[in-house]
């Protein structure tokens, strides 16, 4: 259940315990001064660190990425507050675990005026039975809680529990934050690998920290093995860190994507923006963000082909055939090859002229469609091809538009007392011309009215 509760082992058992654990385990601060990152809550004067010069620590929700200290800063923050501290992990937890957890809280907190930080890892995968179990205790402050997530808290968190608990926003750590976690760990000798008389160069320590991309956890594990594996092969004292036992020791770059979270929508978005925004060098880094997390090709091929009729649309009709051709060329290759056809798209679609004027029309009149007067089809324009139309007066005064000069007579096509008007073409591209055309027809409609009047 609670193997990290503190009380659970004497100051010995647990030196022992550390002794074993991975060097990133190991490393985990024990006080505010030694936490790297995060400046942007626990800096001076911000909210966290206020919570804490004032001894008045709520129950807090940590979301962000693996790696970027939510379970360190939870430990100090027990240490700070002198709180028991008992770690729960959401997805081998029960709901019998929370109420042992809460008793033995309740009990400690009368007994000795001790506070208990439960810490939940993982908290988006208790479900809602689960969350409300702790609704009470931590409104009356029994627990303070600290939730960790990879996820959104705002959808994978109760909305009670969420109104009971601040939220903070880890951010990913800087290159420059994780070279110094690293030069930190190899000078520690208590901790850390300073006994082992390791020289690191500036060049290695760097591209760990650009190849762990903002996760301290892969960063410090790259070096230990790569500290640990030299170590056996070589006798000799000094232990040289250089660039090639770093590549050796980190072979892939880790990206951070959740393709079934916020990341996986932030980045889709971030796609469609700049493509609307014109921008092809921000359009096709955030279609390689994709393609690197592992991003369904579909998914991405079907965000495109939204994006070509809403943000382009008539003013370049080739954008919605050239997605609709990336759709298929991408589901008959598979991936990696439908990198290329999904980069030909994005790259034609953020370069081409913009109009949402076709996307605007029909979201205006789904919405009078959905709260307006329903309007009935005009009796000249409704089917007259079976038995009976005709005395129903169906199709009767239709104007064949062929029959006539330029393709085109006046005629109601709506039946409607007012002259609405949905699509409104823009300045921009082919549209232009539709503009040009719309207007001639407009001409040729005053005409027609005038000489109705007379």
């Amino acid at each position: 259940m609670s193997y990290l509760d503190k009380n659970l082992f004497s100051k010995q058992e647990e030196l022992k315990l550390s002794a074993n654990a991975p060097l990133a385990v190991r490393m985990r601060p024990n006080s505010l001064e030694d936490f790297v990152g995060q400046q942007h809550f626990v800096g001076d004067g911000k909210l966290l660190r206020r919570m804490i010069d004032a001894n008045q620590l709520t129950s807090v929700i940590f979301y962000g990425p693996p790696g970027v200290g939510k379970t360190s800063l939870a430990r100090v923050l027990a240490n700070i507050s002198n709180s028991i501290f008992t770690y729960l992990s959401a997805p081998a937890a029960s709901v019998s675990d929370v109420r042992s957890i809460v008793s033995s809280a309740k009990n400690t907190l009368i007994n000795s005026g001790k506070k208990t930080i439960l810490f939940l890892d993982e908290i988006h995968r208790f479900n809602k039975a689960q969350q409300d179990v702790l609704l009470d205790d931590v409104e009356h402050g029994i627990i303070t809680l600290i939730g960790a997530t990879t996820e959104n808290p705002f959808f994978s968190v109760n909305s009670p529990l969420l109104s009971r608990s601040t939220t903070f926003k880890f951010e990913s750590l800087s290159n420059e934050d994780i070279a110094n976690i690293l030069a930190r760990a190899i000078e520690d000798k208590d901790r850390g690998l300073g006994k082992m008389n390791i020289e690191a160069d500036k060049e290695a320590l760097e591209f760990i920290a650009v190849m762990s991309d903002g996760d301290a956890r892969k960063a410090l594990n790259a070096l230990e093995v790569g500290v640990l594996s030299q170590k056996r092969a070589k006798l000799s004292d000094k232990l040289i860190f250089d660039i090639n036992l770093a590549k050796e020791s980190i072979q892939k770059k880790s990206i951070n994507y959740n393709g079934s979270g916020d990341t996986h929508y932030d980045l889709a978005s971030a796609l469609q923006k700049s493509i609307r925004g014109s921008d092809p060098d921000a359009a096709i880094y955030w279609l390689a963000r994709l393609i690197a997390g592992g991003e369904d090709p579909r998914f991405i091929a079907r965000r495109v082909a939204i994006c070509a009729s809403e943000d382009i649309g008539n003013a370049d009709p080739m954008a919605t055939i050239l997605a609709a051709s990336a759709i298929q060329v991408a589901e008959y290759v598979g991936m990696p090859e439908a990198q290329l056809p999904l980069a030909q798209a994005v790259t034609y679609l953020a370069c081409a002229p913009k109009s949402n004027a076709s996307a605007k029309a029909i979201w205006q009149a789904v919405s009078d469609v959905k709260n307006g007067r329903t309007l009935e089809v005009p009796d000249h324009i409704r089917d007259a091809h079976y038995g009976g139309a005709k005395k129903m007066g169906y199709g009767t005064n239709y104007k064949y538009p062929h029959d006539y000069p330029g393709s085109y007579v006046v005629q109601d096509y709506l039946g409607s007392d007012t002259d609405t008007k949905y699509y409104m073409p823009k300045e921009s591209g082919r549209e232009k011309l539709i503009k040009q055309h719309l207007a001639e027809l407009e001409r040729i409609k005053a005409e027609s009215r005038e000489k109705g009047k007379s």
